[in-house]
């Protein structure tokens, strides 16, 4: 055998022990998933990592974010790392009652941190005003306050106190009073965009939660989303709930694997049977089984290797955020296969770190908000919502 015959040989043969290795890795990371007392220890250690980052300070959240995408995204990250680490920690507080008292105390830290003026910047720079500083008026700002209102009602849901009562009640008017206003009863996140309906659903679920919390307070507006989303806002081709919609309410663009797997999560909140047949419908036109189980980011055309600022970097038609997102889905439905499925792509993915009491997938040191939305999703049961 030649020199170069033998080089190549021992570089096949690593290659092949490394995949061996990464097999075995992987079925031994996974191997509990299925059993919530199983997972436990993994779950709690993840929050335990989790809090660390996000529990911290309004700055130093900030400079958790990817410094290579602009400030509007960082801010947005940074605030939907909030809401996703608070709606994980609620649901561990159910899943596992004695971890309540502490799951309580992160939450009101990180309700803090997302209520600071550094947070709230981008949005006050697309707006052109602060959101908290202008409910009176009439500008949407339906992302930022969405996202708050639906952390305090999380932080209710798990038995916390009377301090945000105040601002709960102010956002949930405020946002009804906008929502009523408008005619097709939906919000642009920023000024000359679409409206984006996932932005739009963490408003409704916010106020679905301050409805059944207060005598059903804004109900109506509610019943009155729903009734028109599944009559108008249909797309033709799938049968899903549309992901983005013109300013008349009107159906726009193609429906995304992302925004059609966070759609469905956040239907489980308000409307269960509506969200049953959604997610029906996102596996029919969605769910990729081969050569890894996920959520393709486009139902009408192959990507192979691609970048789509929603979904992050595409590889072999796989939506990174969509996989994710789909964990919820699945875990909910109790749809155990394909949430062995998701998860099993998420640890070759993202890849288990443990140390000192905490696990994460080594992508969180990128992007620590899939780490937040990933423990969210793999929490989210029927008992929990």
């Amino acid at each position: 055998m030649t020199h170069r015959a033998k080089k190549l040989l021992i570089i096949a043969i690593s290659i092949a022990l490394l995949i061996i290795g990464k097999v075995i890795w992987v079925a031994c990371v996974t191997s509990g998933h299925g059993d919530f007392d199983k997972e436990q220890a993994e779950i709690t250690r993840r929050a335990n990592y989790l809090v660390s980052k996000v529990a911290t300070s309004p700055r130093q959240l900030l400079y958790e974010m990817p410094s290579a995408i602009d400030f509007q995204f960082r801010g947005e990250w940074a605030l939907y790392s909030c809401s996703m680490t608070t709606a994980a920690l609620a649901n561990i507080a159910m899943l596992y009652p004695q971890q309540r008292d502490s799951s309580l105390k992160h939450i009101e830290q990180i309700i803090d941190i997302a209520m600071a003026p550094e947070i709230r910047l981008y949005d006050k720079l697309r707006w052109g005003e602060d959101p908290l500083e202008s409910l009176d008026g009439d500008n949407s700002h339906i992302s930022y306050l969405s996202h708050l209102a639906w952390m305090m009602a999380a932080y209710k849901q798990t038995g916390g106190g009377k301090q945000y009562d105040t601002t709960y009640r102010e956002l949930c008017e405020t946002m009804n009073r906008r929502i009523r206003q408008s005619a097709a009863l939906n919000l642009p996140t920023y000024p000359n965009e679409s409206i984006y309906v996932p932005d739009m659903l963490v408003a409704i679920v916010a106020l679905d939660f301050y409805s059944k919390q207060n005598h059903g307070e804004y109900a109506e507006a509610v019943a009155m989303w729903l009734d028109r989303a599944k009559r108008e806002w249909i797309d033709q081709k799938t049968g899903l709930l549309a992901s983005f919609l013109t300013e008349n309410g009107k159906t726009s663009g193609e429906v995304k694997g992302s925004y059609s797997a966070l759609n469905c999560y956040y239907l489980t909140f308000i409307d269960p049977d509506f969200a049953r047949s959604q997610y029906a419908k996102l596996k029919e036109a969605f769910l990729q089984t081969s050569p890894l189980t996920g959520i393709r980011e486009y139902h009408d055309r192959s990507c192979w290797l691609g970048m789509d600022i929603d979904a992050g970097p595409i590889i072999a038609n796989l939506s990174p955020s969509g996989t994710a997102f789909a964990i919820g889905c699945a875990t909910y439905f109790n749809d155990a296969e394909v949430r062995k499925g998701l998860l099993k792509t998420a640890e070759i993915a993202g890849s288990t770190l443990t140390r000192r009491g905490k696990t994460h997938y080594w992508l969180a040191d990128i992007a620590l908000v899939g780490e937040a939305i990933t423990l969210a999703m793999r929490t989210s049961t029927s008992a929990t919502n």
